[in-house]
C-alpha cells in the first residue's frame, strides 16, 4: 500500500501508534520479553536488504519496551529464514515472540 508519501509500506501504524512511553529496553533473548510487536524495516527500491529501523515489544508486565536485536540488516530475499537462523542461534523462538506478525516494512 503506498502512503502518503508515495512509498510502499505494510503493517502501518494506526493513528497515534507511537503515543505510548517506552520503559526501557531488552533483548530478544531476554527471558523478561513477552513479546514484539513492531519490527520496522525501511529500504530503497532495488537494494537487496532490509535495515532494521526499530523493534519494540512487550516485557512481562506488559510494559512497552525497546527489543535489541543481533542484526541490523535482513536480506528481502528469505527475510524471515534470515529471522529463523538468527533466532535458532539465540535460543530464542521467534514465532512465539510474534515478531513475524510484527514486521512492518517502508520501501
Amino acid at each position: 500500500m503506498l502512503n502518503l508519501y508515495g512509498c510502499n509500506e505494510s503493517n502501518p501504524l494506526p493513528r497515534g501508534g507511537h503515543d505510548e512511553k517506552i520503559v526501557g529496553s531488552l533483548s530478544w533473548d531476554s527471558p523478561e520479553l513477552a513479546s514484539v510487536e513492531r519490527l520496522r524495516l525501511l529500504s530503497d527500491p532495488g537494494y537487496p536488504a532490509w535495515d532494521v529501523s526499530y523493534c519494540y515489544g512487550r516485557n512481562r508486565q506488559g510494559e512497552r519496551v525497546s527489543v535489541g536485536l543481533p542484526f541490523s540488516e535482513l536480506p528481502k530475499r528469505n527475510m524471515r529464514k534470515a529471522i529463523t537462523a538468527h533466532a535458532r542461534k539465540a535460543g530464542v523462538y521467534a514465532k512465539g515472540l510474534g515478531i513475524f506478525e510484527a514486521i512492518s516494512t517502508l520501501c
